[in-house]
């Protein structure tokens, strides 16, 4: 197993091994940032058949991704670019509703968890199509009332935003504002040059979602299937190439934790400072709390982020902490009060929406780890 490890995490990285040994991993990353240094960056296992996971493999990160699309769009905000209670129009002037605010994109709150219209995938990778659409349909419940988990779409309504703002990408803003000035080896849309270095994802074994077993009328359907995401397209070029920057990041647990540890560590990190306290204070304003319209399980939305929920995070810590996942089982942690950021990163998928117990033990024994050894 390569990598290093502060030795209070000993226990971390036993399991990590264990899991590899035993083939709960194929290929996977784990990384720790703690105070500004790297003190957990673990790989191994397979990034592909015969293919050793080496120390710059790439693998998506489902929707892990929407940290780096939500932090882009604070660092804009932070920056006086965006106003989070702007309506999303004053900048995205074909967006149909004046009622929907820029906090709301980010918090899951704006009712357009999917497409109303049939999508295909290539229509799907035409951003300029595919946002355009969204920005001229009616949401699917009154804006800001509840949330409904933007699955697939969420990169899609920030990118139709910040482009609005700016006339750039949300891609090129993050390469750009986020991962050169930190050194985070993320990527919305993955450069020819990266390709080679990208792990391949492995589906989950069956048993997942029952549909038979939906309430009548569920919003977790439209999202999944319109369109579908069928696992032959995961591991393409054509797939990786496009910024679908709610799904299809592609990085690995040192580069999420650098990336995201600007957020734990209050706005700074390694002299690079993205993000202010007050902008940070924002993260934590709850926009919704209760059982999700799409995901059809109680979580808390801050503004970009899930924060702490007994019944969606288990293992996530209580506290100023911020967090999500991404389908299958990679996961960030952010905790403020602690200065730590946690992240993992598997091509092996399991049937994993928000929790699930190969994630949680990695989550649990990283934080068991610090305070061990605080």
């Amino acid at each position: 197993m390569p990598g290093t490890h502060h030795p209070s995490y000993q226990p971390l990285a036993d399991l990590f091994e264990a899991c590899l040994t035993d083939g709960t991993e194929a290929g996977a990353s784990v990384a720790v940032v703690h105070d500004g240094e790297l003190v957990v960056d673990l790989w191994g296992g397979e990034a592909r058949p015969g293919v050793p996971w080496a120390e710059d493999t790439v693998v998506q990160v489902w929707s892990v991704t929407k940290t780096m699309a939500a932090l882009t769009t604070l660092v804009l905000a932070d920056r006086g670019v965006l106003d989070l209670d702007a309506p999303v129009s004053s900048y995205w002037p074909d967006f149909a509703r004046d009622d929907v605010l820029v906090r709301h994109l980010l918090a899951h709150t704006s009712g357009y968890a999917g497409w109303t219209a049939t999508l295909d995938v290539p229509g799907l990778l035409d951003l300029e199509r595919s946002e355009r659409m969204l920005a001229e349909q009616e949401p699917w419940w009154e804006p800001g009332t509840a949330s409904g988990y933007h699955m697939v779409d969420y990169g899609h309504l920030l990118d139709g935003l910040v482009r609005g703002a700016t006339g750039v990408p949300l891609s090129e803003h993050f390469r750009t504002l986020v991962a050169e000035p930190l050194g985070a080896d993320f990527h919305l849309g993955v450069p020819e040059e990266v390709l080679g270095r990208c792990a391949d994802l492995i589906p989950p074994p069956p048993g997942g979602i029952d549909v038979s077993a939906l309430p009548e009328g569920n919003l977790l359907v439209p999202t999944l299937v319109n369109p579908f995401l069928d696992p032959a397209i995961w591991n393409t070029p054509g797939w990786r190439r496009v910024s679908v920057a709610g799904a299809n990041g592609h990085g690995n647990a040192r580069s999420i934790a650098r990336a995201q540890s600007v957020v734990s560590h209050g706005g700074e990190v390694g002299g690079v400072r993205l993000l202010s306290p007050a902008t940070i204070d924002r993260i934590f304003e709850v926009q919704a709390e209760g059982v999700d319209k799409v995901l059809l399980l109680p979580v808390r939305w801050g503004i970009g982020y899930g924060l702490p929920h007994p019944s969606s995070a288990p293992a996530v810590p209580d506290g100023r902490v911020c967090w999500w996942t991404g389908y299958g089982g990679a996961i960030v942690v952010n905790d403020l009060d602690r200065r730590v950021t946690v992240a993992y990163a598997p091509n092996r998928l399991e049937n994993h929406m928000t929790s699930s117990p190969r994630t949680d033990a990695y989550v649990r024994t990283a934080f068991a780890c610090l305070e061990a050894g605080a």
